[in-house]
């Protein structure tokens, strides 16, 4: 039984999306009108701003939810129903499922930074494109999430997914990686089939006009790229947090929350990624957990595999992650290699 469901909560949905777009238009239309560099500072701010914000909504909601599903008629009419451990198993599930999303989102800066080499893209406008990246991130995840509310009612549909996600872990432990190459997308094909491209950056330009004729510029190009690498990511993520919770308000909120300090976490990171050689490894490893979860784990546990014990694995194996990354040297001389630099 839905502890949110849409029909009695549709206002809480419009009012955490009231709160993203006025936060979007804040960090746009005031604090990063004008094109800049983002410093070091500048983004360690911006990322510890996003996250005390999730920690802060994460708060209330603790707090709102018991206070809400002790008044519920519908949900204390359930024998053994108690709000407060109710409430509790919300907030660790939010928190979960941010520290899962937080982490896949890792891999995206990977991509970023390869794809902004690619196009040449001046750091100054490397903000704007990841502004505009992330308003399509969050449309089409909105998307994703009311499609697999759907489709995870059936338990088939769960261990598909759950397969799906421990073979993805298995590639990305076992596979090298592969180098990105735009030039083989079959969607940036179609872009310049149908519109004319310029061969120079205009500034902070995605479309301009050259002699009548509307061009598009790399920028747009390189927008393009990123919003289908998301959906791409989102492949994996989505069902990954659904494994973690079945509220869709909990996968909505986590969700958005991770993409939104996205930009912040790229810059703070980008220049040091290369350090953290075994963190894919550790990504792997949290795919392939989720995923067992999802096939066997979940039913073994009576149905719910306990979220206090899949938080304590789950960061347990980022931080072995990164620990390893710190004190060992890479396994090989490919892994090494310093990413590129944005």
């Amino acid at each position: 039984m839905a502890l949110f469901p849409i029909a009695e909560y549709w206002w809480l949905y419009l009012l955490f999306l009231g709160f993203v777009g006025l936060m979007i238009v804040l960090d746009l239309g005031v604090f990063h009108r004008k094109a800049h560099r983002i410093s070091m500072r500048e983004a360690g701010i911006w990322t510890v701003v996003w996250i005390s914000l999730a920690l802060l909504f994460n708060w209330g909601l603790l707090h709102y939810s018991a206070h809400i599903f002790a008044n519920n008629e519908r949900l204390m009419a359930i024998p053994g129903f108690n709000p407060v451990l109710a409430s509790q198993q919300v907030s660790l599930e939010f928190l979960t499922g941010y520290v899962v999303e937080k982490a896949l989102a890792v891999d995206n800066i990977f991509v970023f930074i390869v794809i902004f080499s690619y196009f040449g893209i001046p750091t100054q406008y490397q903000h704007r494109i990841l502004f505009y990246g992330i308003l399509g991130a969050l449309f089409f995840r909105g998307i994703f999430i009311a499609v697999g509310s759907v489709l995870m009612t059936w338990h088939a549909v769960v261990v598909i997914f759950g397969v799906l996600l421990l073979f993805t872990g298995l590639k990305m432990l076992f596979t090298p990686d592969k180098e990105v190459d735009p030039e083989k997308n079959p969607l940036l094909r179609l872009v310049r089939r149908v519109m004319p491209v310029t061969s120079t950056i205009q500034g902070p330009k995605f479309f301009v006009r050259e002699n009548g004729v509307l061009m598009a510029t790399p920028l747009f190009l390189c927008l393009v790229f990123l919003e289908f690498s998301d959906v791409i990511f989102a492949v994996d993520s989505i069902p990954a947090i659904f494994a973690i919770t079945k509220e869709p308000f909990i996968v909505f909120t986590s969700n958005i929350f991770a993409i939104l300090g996205l930009r912040s976490m790229y810059f703070l990171l980008a220049n040091v990624m290369h350090k953290f050689h075994y963190l894919k490894h550790g990504l792997a490893f949290v795919l392939m957990f989720v995923g067992l979860k999802m096939v066997w784990l979940n039913e073994a546990f009576d149905g719910k595999f306990p979220i206090s014990w899949s938080l304590g694995i789950i960061c347990g194996i980022l931080m072995v992650s990164v620990i390893a990354s710190l004190l060992l040297k890479p396994h090989s001389k490919e892994s090494s290699t310093k990413v590129p630099s944005a």
